[in-house]
This record gives structure tokens, sequence and C-alpha cells, in this order.
């Protein structure tokens, strides 16, 4: 498996894409971006899904984590600096189309269905719903 095989199955799935550097791939979702490297021997994704909020974190750090374990299939809820993201990781080696367009999928989905619950810790949202 290589970075052309990569390439390959972002073309086969029709999405689009960029190559940001060797190994490296920015992915355009509906309405968000799918980074996907490869790192030693697996394919990282990384999908941002929002900021950090100023306050209210300890609540939404324990929804994070019932949601990992409820929800997720493929990846988990991180955090990265101040930044929530869904990541995943699979082997390079054995890795099939099948199996790499699941992981863009569950990571999508996961990111627009929960994200509305996820918006209520954002002081605009909240702000916006009232």
């Amino acid at each position: 498996m290589s970075a052309e095989d990569i390439e390959s199955y972002l073309l086969r799935m029709g999405v689009a894409h960029e190559t940001i550097k060797p190994g490296i791939w920015l992915v355009k979702l509906d309405s968000s971006s799918l980074v996907v490297s490869i790192a030693g021997p697996v394919v990282a994704f990384r999908l941002k899904v929002m900021e950090l909020p100023p306050t209210g974190r300890e609540e939404l750090y324990r929804t994070l984590l019932q949601l990992n374990t409820t929800e997720m299939i493929h990846g988990a809820f991180g955090i990265e600096g101040e930044t929530v993201v869904v990541i995943h990781a699979l082997e390079l080696e054995n890795l099939d189309l099948n199996e790499f367009q699941a992981v863009v999928d569950d990571m999508s989905m996961a990111a627009s269905k929960h994200y509305p619950h996820l918006a209520r810790f954002v002081p605009s949202a909240a702000n916006a719903a009232s």
C-alpha cells in the first residue's frame, strides 16, 4: 500500500481533494475538510468539528467521552490544541477501498450528526438559539 493507492481511492470515491504535500491530502466534505495522512505504518484521519468554548468545557468533555462510547464506531472525538476533532487511524498495509470509504463516511456523518448537540457549548450558537 502506498500514497498512490490512497490517491486512487480518493479518485474512485469521487471526493474533491488536494494534495497538501506527499502523503497528506485535504478532502473536501459537505461542510468541512478531512485531513488524510500517511504516518508510518498507518493512515491517519483528522476532521475538525469545532473550536473549544471559553467556558463549560467540563460538560463538553463529558459529552465527548459519552459520544465516544455510544456513538463512535471507527474513530473518536478528541482535543487538539483548542479544537475538537474526530480522529481515526487504519493500518496502511492491508487497507482496502471499502474500509477507507467507511471511515471517511463515518467521520463525516459523526461530525454532521453530533455538531448540533455540541454546538450548544459554543456561546454564539447558544445566543442564536435563544
